[in-house]
């Protein structure tokens, strides 16, 4: 399942090479032409038929992780957080580290050795390490150097027919999609932008828009899903299992509103349940690709995600596929 690959695939932000080279043979199959920038975006052309107006489809690559930055003399490696973790999820989680996928875990101080203040606090950074079962600090050195990206040890599950689980499905869901959008023909020109580094500020996202200069652009995200108990529903953000999530306003951008109302007309003709990112936190590569050049009109649609930059998240298999749906019937009217 071409989702699982995706959703495994190491792609910690700067270092998105094994995300980049699996989608790369994907668009070998489609026969679709595409092109590496200099910061490591992926950008897949498909010509239209008209080819009058071309329409941005962009999601990213990077992931969520940890970085080396330090070696006991015991072995144990010192880490920092690469992009958004809470480090209240980090204790016991599995890990692999580096090109080699060597197995890990996270530990600290174990809590019958904590002061009691210590228990009633979440771990500072500087407590926790991975441990790799090195004997040494030069045993340690030989296998993972300073500067070392480390990712969730998550194997990607179907929980039920709907539901499925796995690491970095922000945004894997969006890269997903946008390969399922360049097995169609339109009448416009499309490119789709697989882009690094969002993570950590958004990198990408700009000079990929900056070099395409598309007409308009659609950003395809997973976002945070907030329909767990404690949470009231009018504070659920998005819902798992009730459609894409369409965007008013982001912490980054404030989307282009004839752009999310022909969104909602194509959801409505076409019968697709869609839903309200009903938060103004977080950001998206919408932010840096609407201040490009003149300016250019963007949309945000987002796919919900439970336990969203955590080991593992949950996701509706319905919701990607109604995405991919709303995204190809706006396509077949943009020209």
């Amino acid at each position: 399942m071409l989702l699982a690959r995706l959703s495994e695939a190491a792609g910690v932000s700067g270092q998105e090479d094994e995300v980049r080279n699996l989608i790369k043979a994907e668009l070998d199959k489609l026969g679709v032409t595409y092109k590496t920038d200099a910061l490591g975006s992926l950008l897949a052309y498909k010509p239209g038929r008209q080819g009058r107006t071309t329409v941005m489809a962009a999601a990213h690559m990077d992931e969520v992780g940890l970085m080396v930055v330090g070696i006991e003399d015991s072995g144990l490696l010192r880490f920092k957080p690469v992009g958004g973790i809470d480090r209240r999820v980090l204790v016991a989680k599995e890990v692999l580290v580096g090109q080699d996928k060597i197995p890990g875990v996270i530990g600290s101080k174990p809590i019958h050795l904590q002061k009691r203040n210590e228990r009633n606090t979440p771990l500072q950074w500087q407590e926790l390490y991975i441990d790799i079962g090195a004997k040494d600090k030069a045993e340690a050195e030989k296998l993972v150097p300073l500067g070392t990206a480390a990712v969730f040890a998550t194997s990607f599950r179907q929980l039920s027919d709907d539901i499925v689980m796995g690491k970095a499905f922000d945004d894997r869901v969006g890269c997903y999609v946008l390969l399922e959008l360049l097995k169609d023909e339109y009448d416009c020109n499309l490119v789709c932008a697989f882009t690094v580094q969002e993570e950590v500020g958004l990198r990408g996202a700009g000079p990929a828009a900056y070099s395409t200069d598309p007409d308009l652009a659609l950003v395809i995200e997973g976002t945070t899903a907030s329909d767990v108990p404690g949470v009231p529903e009018h504070g659920h953000s998005t819902s798992v299992g009730k459609g894409p999530a369409l965007t008013i306003m982001d912490r980054t951008s404030i989307p282009a509103r004839p752009l999310v109302e022909k969104l909602r007309q194509v959801a409505h003709d076409e019968n697709i349940p869609i839903q309200s990112r009903r938060a103004t936190t977080g950001g998206t590569d919408a932010g840096k690709i609407q201040l490009t050049k003149g300016g250019i009109p963007v949309a945000g649609i987002s796919i919900p995600c439970r336990y969203i930059h955590s080991p593992a998240s949950v996701a509706s298999l319905g919701d990607i596929e109604k995405t991919v749906r709303l995204v190809k019937g706006f396509l077949r009217r943009e020209c």
